[in-house]
């Protein structure tokens, strides 16, 4: 699996990689021997990079991420912000989670919140390490007007606890974990940070971090890891975006890049798979496939041999970003 650099670090991960939501039973209903299945899959196809969090099944994603992963060769990102404390949800799906354990989030981006969350990862992990550091759902996103408070956490406190954590080196990097740009634009102004995880917004169906955030990102020396390069499922073959039911205008772009796909006989997941890879500040793409075969699938699209005529027709027509650049045969 071809590599790339985090940041200006030393630490290099695979460009392909595997993202833990489902892992935790988000979204999804999958079970332990599922979920560990799936890892080993990812394993087996040589994929090394993982990226779990608390949020996923309120620590269920951590625990088979880490059962599997213990002993072997990895790079972990993990996310912090969020502390879980005893006590269910009386209705999980209203946090879109399925059979969690049995815990509730509580945020704090401050100091000790941050230090707290690291040392509650390792233990349910049962790692030794974590590599990437993850601030997780700053932004309004996530908070609304509360995140003038968090963000302040972060800031006047979070941060550093998170900057000390590389200085000592437990940690190899740190950043975020957002579905937004404006908050990674806002970070850059109080840290120096690595990379950010940045879900849905560098995208076959949307690249608004062209013109701005790439720009302020290089400029800082900090990468980008694409979560959710299927938009929620909306290019893969579902109706779902932004983690709900898509827009009748965003079913109607899908529309459009599929029809194109059509005529070079391409899977539009293939090339959404594919497509952030053309731009050298991606370090890595991470789908999240809910089960052992849509891992198996992920690959074989993530191998598919994609010409270039392919993308200057996608803009031509206007489909992507003129200013975006389209990748290599990556397979």
């Amino acid at each position: 699996m071809k590599k790339r650099q985090v940041g200006r670090t030393n630490l290099y991960i695979d460009v392909l990689g595997l993202g833990g939501a489902p892992l935790g039973g988000n979204f999804v209903d999958l079970d332990y021997e599922q979920a560990a299945e799936l890892i080993e899959a990812a394993r087996a196809a040589g994929i090394t990079y993982y990226d779990t969090a608390p949020w996923y099944g309120f620590g269920r994603s951590e625990r088979v991420m880490g059962d599997i992963l213990r002993g072997k060769d990895y790079v972990l990102s993990d996310k912090v912000g969020r502390l879980l404390k005893p006590g269910p949800v009386s209705n999980p799906m209203d946090f879109g989670m399925i059979n969690p354990l049995p815990f509730h989030v509580v945020y704090d981006y401050g100091y000790d919140g941050i230090m707290r969350a690291y040392e509650d990862n390792l233990q349910r992990l049962g790692l030794d390490r974590i590599d990437i550091l993850l601030a997780h759902d700053i932004g309004t996103f996530q908070h609304g007007d509360a995140n003038t408070r968090h963000f302040n956490d972060l800031m006047e406190g979070g941060y550093l606890a998170m900057a000390e954590l590389r200085k000592c080196g437990d940690v190899k990097a740190i950043g975020l974990g957002v579905n937004e740009n404006e908050v990674c634009i806002d970070a850059l102004g109080i840290g120096d940070w690595d990379v950010f995880l940045l879900a849905g917004r560098y995208t076959l169906l949307e690249q608004t971090s062209v013109d701005t955030l790439f720009p302020a990102c290089r400029a800082a020396g900090t990468t980008i890891i694409c979560g959710g390069p299927f938009n929620s499922g909306i290019l893969a073959g579902r109706d779902t975006w932004n983690y709900s039911k898509a827009p009748s205008e965003i079913v109607e772009k899908v529309r459009a890049l599929a029809v194109v796909a059509d005529q070079f006989s391409i899977p539009l997941p293939a090339a959404a798979l594919q497509f952030p890879l053309g731009e050298d500040l991606v370090t890595s793409v991470i789908p999240g496939p809910r089960d052992k075969t849509e891992f198996e699938q992920i690959y074989e699209w993530f191998e598919t041999p994609i010409p270039e005529e392919f993308w200057s027709t996608l803009k031509s027509k206007g489909l992507i970003h003129e200013g975006a650049p389209t990748p290599d045969h990556l397979a």
